[in-house]
């Protein structure tokens, strides 16, 4: 059982420095903002949470001890971290930075127009 956790810890913190290499990578070579944010919030979220469970699984399988904390930060990660990155690229969107020329569609241009209508028609005249 000893060298089937093992091999497991090792996978999982294998994989987890893959997918951080992939982010770094990812954060220094793509082209805009858009595209760096989802390297930084999908790659980044995946590898921490191999490199926290197979830490977890190391502690609980080898040492016997049961980390709560370990658990929550997996969870934690897992839920704000995606959304942490989606909210940062909207608001960069509604900033109005450009995306790459390489991209393809725009999906978020009509709801963008309607929220700054909304806004501008709320917004008290100077008058």
């Amino acid at each position: 059982m000893d060298l089937i956790a093992d091999i497991i810890i090792v996978f999982l913190v294998t994989v987890g420095i893959i997918f951080t290499i992939v982010t770094v990578i990812g954060i220094l070579r793509l082209p805009d903002v858009y595209t760096r944010a989802h390297a930084a919030s999908k790659s980044a979220t995946l590898g921490v949470m191999s490199l926290l469970l197979g830490v977890f699984l190391h502690f609980w399988w080898n040492e016997g001890h049961f980390s709560v904390a370990l658990l929550l930060g997996i969870v934690f990660l897992f839920i704000t971290s995606p959304i942490g990155g989606h909210l940062m690229t909207r608001a960069a969107y509604m900033a109005g930075v450009e995306p790459t020329k390489l991209t393809v569609g725009d999906d978020l241009k009509e709801a963008a127009k309607k929220h700054r209508k909304e806004s501008n028609k709320n917004t008290p005249d100077d008058n």
